[in-house]
């Protein structure tokens, strides 16, 4: 049995980015990406006022601010079947909060919030969050939230090396910090379906790229040791099928490479394409910016998606890279605020 067995096509699935590194509400969005940007949200959010008989919205005071972190309001349906899943939060609960205010996010309608890896700059937000969608569902008369974790938490991050110094994200938020904040917690190791089988969710991804090789001198810390992890192999991805469009791809950090997540995905549903590659690309950076060409090429000759998102972590030697080689109509950025509207075909 295949995941394409257990999860279901869908008739739309919509990707809402409250936490991204940039804002980019001006640029142009090519034929063919299905892109609504930030600003054309927010028009069709806001009541307009009369100038000189003319309807005008007030909207660049709503725009969302950008920082180094990510999260996704990822929203599936399959005829009257609707779910919300919020992949992965972002570092900072207000930061979040604010953006899903100002994006009209619908708190209650977050049954589940997923980590794609123990990060801070994707965890750290997890204990303020859950507990204002936990408020916003009893307030409607609903379950907790479910929260899905990896088992394998660490204490720490950070990349570095013993007695050179390490560069350290913030320490990670504890199991009973999350369940106290009113999350009804779920650790998977291994794939599973999400969202009541509208969507999967990836176990260890596969690393079969010669050249995706994890993350150069990045430690777990765990009990104040800090132990060499460069593959981080609690990282997972999130993957929807749109009828007649083929399995998007939520790769938050491609800290095991976005080919590997890609191969992953496509394994999971051998008879569909790959369609919209979304988050992280992780190409930034002295120790990984030589990956940069030969994960180009293979996206390109290989994998082959309609579109790349790449945002987060990617760098913008590699965002470069994939314009040029994806443009036009087939390159659309993460940035904050941004939508894909994925709608079924055929």
């Amino acid at each position: 049995m295949t995941a394409a067995d257990t999860v279901a096509e869908l008739d739309e699935l919509r990707l809402l980015v409250v936490v991204d590194n940039a804002t980019d509400s001006l640029s142009t969005v090519e034929p063919g990406v299905p892109e609504v940007p930030e600003i054309a949200g927010h028009v069709a959010r806001v009541d307009p006022v009369d100038i000189d008989g003319t309807p005008g919205h007030v909207v660049f005071d709503r725009m969302c601010h950008a920082c180094h972190g990510y999260s996704v309001l990822v929203t599936a349906r399959a005829g009257d079947d609707v779910r919300t899943v919020l992949f992965d939060v972002g570092p900072h609960g207000p930061l979040w909060l604010a953006n899903a205010g100002r994006l009209g996010v619908r708190l209650a309608d977050i049954d589940t919030v997923f980590l794609s890896h123990w990060h801070f700059d994707h965890s750290g937000g997890i204990p303020e969050v859950v507990a204002a969608i936990a408020a916003a569902r009893s307030l409607a008369g609903l379950s907790a939230p479910v929260v899905d974790l990896h088992p394998d938490r660490p204490d720490q991050r950070g990349t570095g090396a013993p007695g050179r110094g390490f560069v350290l994200l913030a320490p990670e938020p504890s199991l009973d910090e999350i369940r106290a904040a009113g999350a009804d917690i779920e650790l998977h190791a291994g794939p599973h379906p999400l969202a009541g089988g509208l969507l999967w969710a990836s176990g260890e991804i596969p690393r079969t790229a010669e050249w995706e090789t994890g993350l150069p001198g990045h430690h777990t810390i765990r009990d104040g040791v800090a132990t060499p992890d460069p593959l981080i192999l609690d990282e997972r991805l999130v993957a929807g099928r749109v009828r007649g469009r083929g399995t998007t791809v939520l790769s938050a950090c491609s800290h095991a490479g976005v080919v590997n997540a890609c191969r992953c995905a496509r394994d999971a549903f051998p008879d569909d394409p790959v369609d919209v590659v979304l988050g992280g690309y992780h190409l930034a950076g002295a120790g990984v910016e030589d990956r940069i060409e030969p994960t180009v090429a293979a996206l390109r000759d290989e994998i082959r998606p309609r579109v790349v998102a790449p945002g987060h972590c990617t760098g913008w030697r590699a965002a470069a890279a994939l314009a040029e080689a994806f443009r036009p109509g087939r390159y659309g950025p993460s940035v904050v605020g941004a939508t894909y509207l994925l709608t079924a075909e055929g």
